[in-house]
């Protein structure tokens, strides 16, 4: 192309495309985008429960046009978990009519988030409930035997999330309570006490009025039955306790939640499957900490990394209790905390 001069060559430039770089697009498909819809119109609705990659959506909650939603997962929220009492952004068909499928595009800020890991080294957690603000514990006087050790670890996931426990103690008619209850004194904790002919449906269901309640336990105390008995429409499976074992057969085999409806007001039960254990390895031990106001305020004086155990050396909190500052509900809510924070060894 000798014979073309400098500025013919300049008009061939302008339309010389060897430079430019194309992927192939096999498929004629439109060019993926990381840019998501704004879903604008997404309507806000609590989840209350999943089903195989279902989940239970109620819309417009308390309105007149109050519906159930049956929805999916999208794509963009796979690694998110999406758990019961999660307020959640639905987008799609969210008539509720039968066949119909919405999606979850979105979950508002919660305001809790009660977790557990599988054991107390594994950093992994487990999301079981969100944006509860109380805990029922709920424990049997006998049959099984209770166990003080599991309810420290209910107590301390609790404190952890920011969230009030609750206590009751079911079965009272077959053991006298006393002295297991002994060992949560100095705690503020609001304890219930239910036999087989006196269940204090009315004394708890109070409780429950305008919260937002998980109930937690080990299988075979009676949980499923004081869920029945406060939500009458529930129809949760209950179970016995195996005689040679001594142990409680699962019957709540998911995560869901009630609406309770009872003199003092609306609100949730948040219902759970019974556990053997629970695992503390995500939880913070300042939290426990934080939920000691008053014990808080002393341990500023304590030096950096204090454990605020009975034998950590230089502790502000067992200082006064030795020098007597604390007076006897002071030194009871220390032992409290030292238990819960020994929880965290085993």
């Amino acid at each position: 192309m000798s014979w073309l001069g400098e500025d013919d060559l300049d008009e061939f430039d302008e339309f010389d495309e060897s430079s430019v770089r194309t992927r192939p697009n096999p498929k004629a498909n439109r060019p993926r985008t990381k840019r998501r819809p704004a879903h604008e119109d997404a309507q806000i609705g609590r989840v209350l429960g999943v089903d195989r990659g279902r989940y239970n959506v109620l819309m417009a909650e308390d309105r007149p046009d109050e519906r159930m939603v049956t929805a999916v997962r999208a794509r963009e929220l796979r690694r998110s978990p999406i758990v019961t009492g999660d307020r959640a952004r639905v987008v799609g068909d969210t008539s509720g009519e039968e066949g119909t499928l919405a999606r979850i595009v979105g979950l508002t800020e919660r305001t809790s988030l009660l977790r557990r890991s599988a054991d107390d080294t594994d950093q992994v957690e487990r999301v079981i409930v969100a944006n509860a603000d109380q805990m029922l514990i709920v424990v049997a006087a006998a049959d099984p035997e209770p166990r003080a050790r599991l309810v420290d670890r209910y107590l301390v996931a609790a404190l952890d999330a920011g969230i009030r426990p609750l206590l009751v103690v079911t079965k009272t008619d077959l053991a006298d309570p006393a002295a297991f209850l002994s060992h949560f004194d100095g705690l503020d904790l609001t304890v219930f006490t239910s036999a087989h002919e006196r269940m204090p449906v009315t004394e708890i269901g109070a409780a429950l009025a305008g919260h937002s309640t998980v109930f937690v336990g080990h299988s075979g105390v009676g949980k499923s039955t004081l869920v029945n008995a406060l939500v009458p429409s529930a129809d949760r499976a209950t179970g016995h306790v195996n005689e040679v074992t001594g142990r409680g057969r699962h019957t709540s085999s998911s995560t869901v939640s009630l609406r309770y409806v009872g003199p003092g007001g609306r609100g949730w039960v948040i219902d759970t499957p019974g556990v053997r254990s629970f695992g503390l390895g995500h939880v913070d031990p300042a939290n426990i900490l934080a939920a000691y106001t008053e014990l808080a305020a002393i341990a500023e004086e304590c030096p950096r990394g204090c454990t605020h155990l009975p034998d950590a050396a230089d502790c502000a909190l067992n200082e006064a209790a030795a020098e007597g500052t604390l007076n006897e509900t002071g030194r009871a809510r220390l032992e409290s905390l030292q238990r819960l924070l020994q929880t965290f060894g085993g």
